[in-house]
């Protein structure tokens, strides 16, 4: 029996959330050992370690010239891009990993970022550029149009900023 919301026909979604992967999991499940990518795990790493809130864990995964690039930050700091990360993680309830795609020097996330604010569901591209092992570069990519009037309201020091990579700091 249903209830008009189930459909018998089709299987229930795949749990798709990088907090209910066990270890061996969060290695690219779909793609055998020997063919496993060694972006994997600094890319792995860094996206547990942000949304866990350990930016020291996450910028640890960087490299040398590491640049980032995102709607609202532009960083040449592997900490730097990280600033106001508290404030994010204070309203995202959840993250559901759709899809990951890795090769020897990139690797790009697909993701759900559920928050508890009017945005509800941000869905999510994130591209890294890697080389000997380590991240080099990441482009976020999501519409930022939902958040303007957040971001409005939180005043100038949330508006779209640069970091100055020889203080690590954000300047509006």
């Amino acid at each position: 029996m249903t209830t008009g919301t189930e459909r018998p026909d089709t299987a229930p979604a795949p749990d798709r959330s990088t907090a209910n992967r066990s270890e061996s999991d969060q290695a690219a499940p779909d793609c055998p050992a020997p063919h496993r990518s060694t972006a994997v795990h600094p890319v792995r790493v860094y996206h547990e370690a942000r949304f866990r809130g350990d930016v020291e864990t996450a910028a640890a995964q960087t490299g040398p010239g590491f640049t980032f690039r995102s709607p609202f930050v532009r960083s040449d700091s592997p900490t730097g891009h990280l600033d106001g990360l508290e404030g994010l993680l204070g309203i995202v309830t959840s993250v559901d990993l759709i899809s990951e795609f890795y090769a020897e020097d990139r690797a790009t996330l697909v993701y759900d970022v559920h928050t508890a604010s009017p945005v509800g569901i941000q869905h999510t591209a994130e591209h890294f550029r890697l080389h000997d092992g380590r991240i080099t570069a990441i482009d976020l990519i999501f519409d930022a149009t939902p958040w303007h009037a957040l971001m409005a309201a939180a005043g100038p020091a949330a508006t779209r900023r640069t970091t100055d990579p020889a203080t690590a700091t954000a300047t509006a």
